[in-house]
């Protein structure tokens, strides 16, 4: 019997403090991970458990009842409130015009950033390392002055380059977005720490992925924008949309598990919120496309609800008709056919992704905090948990739409601020000259300007020599 291993038996290995080994532990947290402890603990505990607790009497079940009761009463009456907050806040900036929108998309850009970075910090070594928290803000910082300006320069060239001081900072913007970034590299391994160097280079390609995943994917949201306004709240509308339908199938007639990250998903409401998402998109799209606020590109940034936009809208939004070729079972010279914008098409493409391929998006999220053991990303809204919470989706969402957007929608055409931009890069400060007084001669000839016009250029602009 002494030669056999005895079943049931098990040693745990100690160190000389007394603590049970774990092996190696996540640099990320200096939380101890359940079940470690001291011997003497455990067993304390497990002779806790062996105790018998007194019953409760049947009003102190009532009591605790009641306060669960109240508890989530009170939960979900805050989480109405700010729900209500939300939905009147996003409508009023929708109607009040682009720049609202802006603001906003700026607003859960910073706080998303902040709720991903801060699960991944370790209070204890950030204090050591206060350099740490300050990098990370400022990667923030350069990541969102290379991508602001990026979408000013191209939305707004005809402005940027004929302003004095914005000039040199539109031509040379790429260059000082760089040098900005090699200071911060250069800080970054000049406060390396022995000691901490695991937790600084974890910290470091921490902020670079939520740099990409957020801050980056955030940018092209803003450029769906400029735009048009329904290229930004279509997609954001499917994404509510089918996450609402999605709740409601799966409560109604889901049986089987969809993914092992979120217990509660069903196929069936997968599938079921896809259709209704679909339908829903469809209807939608038609219906925003007759305000040409929603389907005119930014060319006036004081524009709103009221005042409206005027363009000549992408063909896209004009109804086409569309004829089947003639099929053998038909009668001869008979051909079926059937008219819809292409927008409803493009929208089944959306409403797809939004159903099929941007809730991995929050399957992600939650794989995220399963890892780092949390509930919630933060609390920045009551109720609700983080704006990460709220905003898994629509990040993917929103990228998607950008690249499909321009594959497949956007009309290209030369623009004042593309000839304006060439004019400037690629022709010399004689040329340039010689150019405005050639077009002063063309509109002068055509009567759209006065000759003393082209007068007052031939005795203004020097001479070509």
């Amino acid at each position: 019997m002494s030669g056999r291993a005895r079943r049931g038996v098990q040693f745990n290995h100690q160190h000389a403090n007394g603590r049970q080994s774990q092996g190696r532990r996540s640099s990320f947290s200096d939380v101890s991970e359940e079940g470690s402890g001291s011997p003497t603990k455990t067993r304390g505990n497990s002779n806790l458990e062996n105790i018998s607790e007194k019953p409760q009497s049947p009003e102190q079940k009532m009591e605790q009842q009641n306060a669960e009761y109240e508890k989530k009463k009170a939960n979900f009456m805050t989480r109405t409130f700010w729900t209500f907050v939300m939905i009147g806040g996003f409508f009023t900036a929708l109607f009040m015009g682009h720049v609202y929108i802006i603001l906003i998309i700026t607003a859960i850009q910073i706080i998303s950033f902040k709720e991903v970075i801060a699960i991944a910090s370790v209070p204890s070594r950030a204090r050591d390392l206060r350099s740490t928290k300050s990098l990370n803000w400022y990667w923030l910082a350069t990541t969102m002055y290379f991508l602001y300006g990026e979408s000013v320069i191209y939305y707004f060239k005809h402005i940027v380059l004929v302003d004095k001081v914005l000039l040199p900072l539109a031509t040379h913007h790429r260059f000082i977005s760089f040098i900005l970034y090699v200071f911060g590299f250069l800080f970054f391994v000049g406060t390396l720490k022995a000691g901490h160097l695991r937790f600084q280079f974890s910290q470091f390609g921490w902020t670079h992925m939520a740099l990409y995943i957020i801050v980056v994917q955030a940018h092209f949201i803003m450029n769906n924008v400029f735009e048009g306004m329904i290229w930004f709240f279509l997609p954001a509308s499917l994404v509510i949309t089918n996450d609402i339908f999605a709740y409601i199938c799966g409560i109604t007639f889901g049986r089987t598990q969809l993914i092992k990250l979120s217990p509660k998903k069903t196929v069936e409401g997968f599938v079921g919120a896809w259709v209704m998402t679909v339908i829903f998109g469809i209807f939608f799209a038609q219906l925003l496309s007759r305000s040409k606020y929603f389907i005119c590109p930014v060319n006036n940034l004081g524009a709103n609800i009221f005042t409206g936009l005027e363009c000549e809208p992408n063909p896209v939004f004009t109804p086409q008709t569309f004829t089947f070729p003639q099929y053998f079972f038909l009668p001869p010279h008979t051909r079926l056919s059937f008219t819809m914008a292409p927008i409803q098409f493009h929208t089944f493409i959306f409403a797809t992704f939004a159903s099929l391929v941007a809730p991995f998006g929050g399957f992600f999220a939650s794989g995220l905090k399963r890892t780092f053991k949390i509930k919630d990303f933060g609390d920045s809204i009551p109720g609700h948990g983080g704006m990460t919470d709220r905003m898994d989706c629509q990040f993917i969402m929103g990228f998607f739409t950008y690249i499909y957007y321009h594959t497949f929608i956007a009309t290209y055409h030369v623009s004042v601020g593309d000839l304006m931009e060439m004019a400037i890069t690629g022709l010399t400060a004689e040329e340039q000259v010689e150019l405005i007084r050639g077009m002063g001669r063309y509109l002068a000839n055509q009567g759209v300007v006065k000759e003393s016009v082209l007068a007052c250029l031939d005795n203004t602009l020097p001479m070509r020599r």
